[in-house]
């Protein structure tokens, strides 16, 4: 109803304007507003009757066309239709309110023939600019409201889409963290059942650190993040385990800034990075492995080794340095910069 009243608003206004504009000269004008009150009031009454059927028809015509004929499908036909139909409707309306005036009416005042149809011409002309103008706010109004529809439709799209690929994102996330690589598994159950052999204490000594990081990976690899110095903990266990599965063959160096220990970093990096330079690196005594562990002032874990290349290249599996940076990578984290010379592969993590 408000949009009805401004509406009629604008008609009531425009009739006004124009109806002067049209002749400002006329005689009529002249001490119009010393007339009685009551012809006043009337004038007023036929101008708001007259504007109020002139918006209703245009409204009706650009509803039944927004139903049958949307901009969106045919903007230039649309067009060319309402304007017509708007025009065609002004005419057919002008036409019937005169013939109903003149039919009811008694007290006309005689005019020639001439002056009649000037006048019958002034008014069709200002009921088809009063109907385009009618016409053209309820198009922009129509589009306006289409507009802020259909942006409102794509922000939606745009959040559900979002939705699903977060959802997708944790998804592969989560099959990335649940990845555990099964030469660790079946490498250090082999080392166990040869210490159980060999020496019982120790053995069992081994099955504890085993059980510990097993448990550290089954729940520390549903976090995205955790805390270097809990990451540093699990590191030492499990570097007793490689110890006692190769001996001298591999030679840690721990060196990690005590600032840094209560930052960040992803669950079983360490691990898997330690786990992939065993596992495409020689390990004998005579020639160690080299494996450091260290921080820069750059905020950076560092895992580096020696480079003793294997002679038969093992398969690889999927899990290690790949993992790690996919998951820095969906997490939204600066990816890890990796360095390889011909004697020394450096993997350097952005501390979180």
């Amino acid at each position: 109803m408000k949009r009805r009243l401004v509406i009629w608003t604008v008609a009531i206004i425009t009739f006004c304007l124009f109806s002067y504009l049209i002749n400002p000269f006329d005689p009529l004008w002249e001490g119009y507003f010393d007339s009685p009150w009551q012809t006043i009031v009337e004038d007023l009454l036929w101008v708001f009757f007259f504007s109020a059927i002139i918006s209703e028809v245009s409204i009706s015509i650009d509803g039944i066309l927004n139903r049958l004929l949307p901009w969106r499908n045919r903007t230039v036909k649309r067009l060319l239709i309402q304007g017509g139909l708007q025009i065609i409707g002004s005419i057919l309306m002008v036409i019937v309110i005169n013939f109903i005036i003149e039919s009811t009416s008694e007290s006309l005042p005689e005019m020639d023939s001439r002056k009649e149809y000037t006048l019958l011409g002034q008014w069709v002309a200002t009921n088809i600019i009063i109907s385009l103008i009618i016409s053209a706010f309820n198009t922009v109004d129509y589009l306006l409201a289409n507009w802020k529809k259909t942006a409102v439709e794509a922000a939606q799209h745009k959040l559900r889409a979002s939705k699903h690929k977060q959802a997708a994102m944790a998804a592969e996330l989560q099959a990335l963290k649940l990845q555990i690589d099964p030469h660790f598994i079946f490498n250090n159950l082999s080392v166990l059942s040869e210490l159980i052999l060999e020496d019982q204490q120790l053995g069992y000594e081994y099955s504890e650190k085993f059980a510990r990081v097993y448990r550290y990976l089954l729940v520390n690899s549903k976090k995205d993040i955790i805390a270097l110095e809990e990451e540093l903990k699990f590191l030492e266990s499990y570097i007793f385990l490689i110890e006692k599965r190769i001996g001298e063959g591999v030679v840690f160096k721990i060196d990690i800034e005590e600032e840094y220990k209560s930052m960040y970093t992803l669950p079983l990096s360490l691990q898997l990075l330690v786990e992939n330079a065993i596992k495409h690196n020689q390990t004998s005594k005579s020639n160690p492995l080299r494996i450091e562990v260290y921080t820069l002032p750059t905020k950076e874990l560092v895992v580096s080794n020696t480079v003793l290349p294997l002679i038969n290249k093992p398969d690889s599996s999927g899990v290690g340095l790949t993992n790690i940076i996919a998951r820095y990578d969906i997490l939204g984290y600066t990816k890890p910069i990796i360095e390889k010379t011909e004697n020394q592969f450096t993997v350097k993590l952005p501390l979180i």
